[in-house]
């Protein structure tokens, strides 16, 4: 079965942009990466697809076979090396371009989230178009002044780009605390199923 790394549950009542769908009333994605696992080639990746879901998107990432040509461990070894993994990815991409979009077609319709595809081979990995999706919050000062130092530094280029670095930086350094949290959410979400169903009156009248 592929690898799912499940996004944030949904919250109630707030439409994604994106054709009217409402975030209540977003398929789950518990199944999403078994459903690609059966769904795609058996000869496009070597084993299973990783696959993200989120509110938003389904990013789908394969591992290509290996090159058959084996480069030296020199400057030049692994800039050809580089370069031909490259080509394979742009490869694999064009070759697959009409049957990834049929796949994305139906995994839309499914769990009406947009697909995005990626590739990795040996050390080199690309993903394909994805969705961007803006974000709005208020920041505080002292948060503004985090950001703003980013910029200064040159670390990013505004304060959106600080954000998002500050983002991926959290996500780099608490994987564990992060997928802790997401287990736990989980569970709530299966006690909250399992539990009495309130509509049932929870009692006798007399």
């Amino acid at each position: 079965m592929g690898r799912m790394h499940r996004g944030w549950p949904g919250s109630g009542g707030r439409g994604s942009g994106r054709g009217g769908w409402q975030q209540a009333d977003l398929p789950p994605t518990d199944d999403v990466a078994a459903w690609f696992a059966g769904r795609l080639p058996g000869d496009w990746f070597s084993g299973d697809p990783e696959v993200t879901a989120d509110r938003d998107e389904i990013v789908v990432v394969g591992e290509l076979p290996a090159l058959d040509t084996q480069y030296p461990d020199t400057d030049a070894g692994r800039t050809d090396a580089a370069a031909a993994e490259a080509g394979r990815i742009s490869r694999f991409r064009e070759d697959t371009r009409d049957t990834r979009i049929g796949i994305a077609q139906q995994a839309e319709s499914r769990y009406q989230r947009k697909v995005a595809w990626g590739a990795r081979i040996g050390s080199t990995s690309e993903l394909f178009t994805t969705v961007s999706v803006p974000v709005m919050t208020r920041l505080r000062q002292p948060e503004r002044i985090v950001l703003d130092t980013l910029v200064d530094a040159g670390v990013a280029r505004s304060r959106s780009d600080a954000l998002s670095w500050a983002v991926r930086l959290v996500g780099e350094h608490a994987d564990d605390w992060l997928a802790e949290l997401r287990a736990a959410m989980a569970r709530v979400d299966d006690l909250r199923a399992n539990g009495p169903d309130a509509s049932d009156g929870g009692g006798s009248t007399g």
